[in-house]
């Protein structure tokens, strides 16, 4: 898979650095919508091993506030334009909106990671092959009432694949992710990571999203400051499943934990 001209090998497994550029995100909102703070975070980022930053402008917690879309591009255009004028590093830009989408295509980002996997806006996979660029299709529904968590969520995520093939983008352009946080509750949401396998069936690389979610301070009692070793638990497990990019705030601790996970995988059969 080739991004912002970077090639990346879906046998091995890359850091998607979160960048919000948001008063209001979950963990880290308000941190780094001032431009002066993005590109520090995204200097550090990069030196503690990202391959890749995802830069978002609307926050998607539970319960978000719609802003506009001039304000969406408002807050990521400027940031994104600086960011590739200062850093020769991948960028992605998380939104839902194809307008958004085509400013950030516009000031250089290589992949639309969106949340709403093309269902929301019907422009977006045309603004996508337009600059033939990558997408990641995140899975999403209105409501978290699944007869069969696994085969719902397959089934969704085909629909999205197939959006995006109507438009002609390519197989290699195409990642998945199965949207742990998004219209899933604690217990569906551990269900989709013990079963990341499954979800290689649909032939796609996976993005692993599960940085600091609310389902680990369900299960450890802990608050948002506080989920950095469930983080790091959950990208164990999407190393063994293989997942291609995992998305995650603190770089360098997920960076680390892929080193020696590969490692040990790679000395499995030795001796």
């Amino acid at each position: 898979m080739i991004i912002s001209n970077k090639n990346f090998d879906n046998k091995s497994t890359y850091i998607m650095g979160i960048l919000n550029v948001t008063p209001d995100s979950f963990f880290d909102g308000g941190k780094y919508s001032d431009l002066s703070a993005a590109l520090t975070q995204t200097e550090i980022m990069q030196k503690s091993g990202a391959d890749i930053i995802d830069i978002g402008g609307q926050s998607t917690r539970p319960g978000f506030a719609k802003i506009t879309v001039s304000e969406e591009i408002k807050r990521v255009a400027r940031i994104i334009r600086e960011i590739k004028k200062n850093f020769d590093i991948p960028l992605s830009v998380d939104t839902f909106e194809s307008e958004v989408a085509k400013a950030a295509l516009d000031e250089g980002c290589g992949m639309v990671n969106d949340i709403c996997g093309f269902k929301r806006d019907k422009n977006m996979a045309k603004v996508v092959k337009s600059f033939d660029a990558a997408c990641c299709l995140v899975h999403n529904r209105k409501d978290n009432i699944y007869k069969n968590l696994i085969d719902d969520i397959i089934f969704d995520l085909k629909q999205s694949v197939k959006i995006a093939k109507s438009e002609k983008i390519p197989d290699d352009k195409i990642l998945v992710d199965c949207g742990i946080g998004f219209q899933k509750n604690t217990g569906q949401n551990l269900t989709c990571i013990a079963n990341l396998d499954k979800f290689n069936a649909l032939g796609y690389s996976q993005v692993l999203g599960a940085s600091n979610k609310s389902f680990i301070g369900d299960v450890l009692g802990s608050d948002v400051n506080e989920r950095l070793e469930g983080t790091l638990v959950a990208t164990v497990l999407g190393i063994l499943a293989n997942c291609m990019f995992i998305r995650v705030h603190d770089v360098l601790p997920n960076k680390k934990v892929i080193k020696l996970v590969k490692s040990i995988l790679r000395n499995k059969n030795e001796n």
